[in-house]
């Protein structure tokens, strides 16, 4: 299955003019570890603690609207590629800051 974040880092490439782009693997490459989190007092929420190889921590979370719609699987990928969302523009502003010097 393909997900939203493949899907727009292919329409990404495809408009591409340099070589200059944070891509989605860029930003796998970068990704140290992950670990999930269902708070107790929220047994429904999926919360992604994405560590980077450098040390920084991203937080991605995921939760139904009614909690009796909880899948563990799809709440870690929502919860993942939320922490993902985050790192792109991180990892483009620190592109951007390189190119500018």
């Amino acid at each position: 299955m393909t997900s939203s974040l493949q899907i727009s880092d292919a329409e990404s490439a495809a408009v591409q003019k340099t070589p200059h782009r944070v891509s989605l693997a860029d930003i796998e490459d970068s990704i140290g570890t992950v670990d999930y989190i269902r708070p107790a007092a929220a047994d429904y929420m999926t919360i992604a603690v994405v560590v980077m190889k450098n040390g920084y921590v991203v937080l991605g979370k995921s939760a139904p609207a009614d909690p009796d719609n909880f899948n563990q699987e799809l709440g870690e990928k929502f919860a993942r590629e939320d922490a993902i969302r985050q790192i792109w523009p991180l990892m483009g502003f620190a592109l951007r800051d390189k190119l500018a010097a």
